[in-house]
């Protein structure tokens, strides 16, 4: 979910077991940035023209070729079956204080929010967009928990303890 540490989790993950990381969301990004516009504005302009997240879902598809990478992405679940799935929840409310605290210390890119409330009111828009889109192309609503081999509850742990419950999780599941 928006908000959730999806980001830092990927990075610290990356560090952890000594791989790569990459993001769609940064991709996602540069898309907006390309065409001059903020993230929720290419939310709404993706649901009139496919093309956008054909793009990405292509770019997911064709990372997940790859060993030995941790990718953050709302749709890798469905375009890479075969990886380790976790999804991260957080109360949106919690989410929405975070990202505007990340938006008011170092900025986001194409992302801006005024108050804690802008900031949670722009999260839902995004999230309802995404899973309007996401159903209407692909039949898939990623915020389906049961899709995932690993749910993990960003708020209660920090960022430590859920690197550690994902490395955890990861190791028996390559066992397996």
């Amino acid at each position: 979910m928006p908000g959730s540490g999806k980001s830092s989790t990927g990075k610290a993950l990356a560090k952890l077991l000594g791989y790569e990381r990459t993001s769609s969301g940064d991709f996602f990004r540069e898309m907006a940035t390309k065409r001059g516009v903020s993230i929720e504005e290419i939310n709404r302009v993706a649901e009139q023209d496919p093309s956008i997240d054909s793009d990405t879902d292509e770019w997911v598809r064709d990372k997940g070729k790859s060993q030995n990478l941790i990718i953050d992405s709302r749709l890798a679940f469905h375009w890479i079956p075969d990886a380790f799935k976790v999804f991260l929840k957080l109360d949106p409310k919690i989410a929405a204080e975070r990202t505007f605290a990340h938006i008011k210390k170092e900025g986001r890119v194409v992302q801006e929010a005024h108050s804690s409330d802008d900031a949670y009111q722009k999260m839902l828009e995004r999230i309802g967009s995404e899973r309007k889109r996401y159903q209407a192309l692909y039949g898939v609503d990623y915020t389906d928990e049961s899709k995932y081999d690993l749910v993990v509850d960003t708020g209660p742990n920090d960022l430590k303890a859920v690197t550690k419950i994902i490395a955890d999780a990861y190791q028996k599941w390559l066992t397996q």
